[in-house]
């Protein structure tokens, strides 16, 4: 029996400081490239250069990308969102076999996953210093569309800033890094609590936010 393989995709605001990376793995199934790259430029978006890796049985390919109109890198989360979805929703179109293995073939696929996680199960919410002026936020959850967006406006809702961010889909799981301050400084035990109980609360509960959809 075929096996399909676990569909990835990163986008990394850390690597590069004036593109926004996008990385997609597949095993070795990565075809539609350039469809991927046309759906990128629809978004307002130039792919200043592309990548191909081959390591092993899986695929990588990396996108850099900036913003056509002013030729910076992606900051709006609602964007940044928006090119994970059309990236997904490019896989889904030319690889419908990755609907069972990603959260999204729920949403836009041809097959839904046959076990859905438990977001409960599911969720993991860390936070720890990086540094005397900022901290790493590492965030674990069932995926799902507008998942992005709820978690940079409830650390935004707390009045905690952003300062770089890499959101990493594994099928059926989001794992997102961010890195935050508070104040130009990294969070005080006191403002990680706060954080990570009020994500916890939210991710726990999806259902409960509907306008992310």
């Amino acid at each position: 029996m075929d096996v399909v393989p676990t569909p990835i995709v990163m986008i990394d605001q850390d690597s590069d400081t004036d593109a926004t990376i996008v990385q997609v793995s597949f095993g070795d199934r990565l075809g539609a490239l350039i469809d991927t790259m046309k759906s990128l430029k629809d978004l307002g978006l130039d792919v200043v250069k592309g990548t191909v890796n081959t390591e092993g049985a899986v695929t990588q390919t990396k996108f850099f990308i900036t913003l056509l109109a002013s030729g910076r890198k992606v900051e709006d989360p609602d964007l940044l969102e928006r090119i994970r979805l059309t990236i997904i929703n490019n896989l889904l179109k030319y690889h419908p076999e990755s609907s069972e293995r990603l959260a999204m073939g729920e949403a836009f696929g041809i097959k839904a996953p046959a076990k859905k996680l438990d977001v409960d199960i599911a969720t993991h919410v860390h936070v720890k210093d990086d540094g005397p002026s900022r901290s790493l936020l590492y965030i674990e959850t069932a995926d799902r569309p507008g998942l992005l967006l709820e978690v940079i406006k409830i650390i935004a809702d707390i009045n905690i800033d952003v300062e770089s961010a890499e959101i990493d889909t594994e099928g059926l799981v989001a794992k997102d890094k961010f890195h935050v301050s508070y104040g130009g400084e990294a969070l005080k035990s006191s403002m990680s609590q706060v954080l990570v109980n009020c994500l916890r609360y939210y991710l726990r509960r999806p259902e409960t936010d509907e306008d992310s959809y």
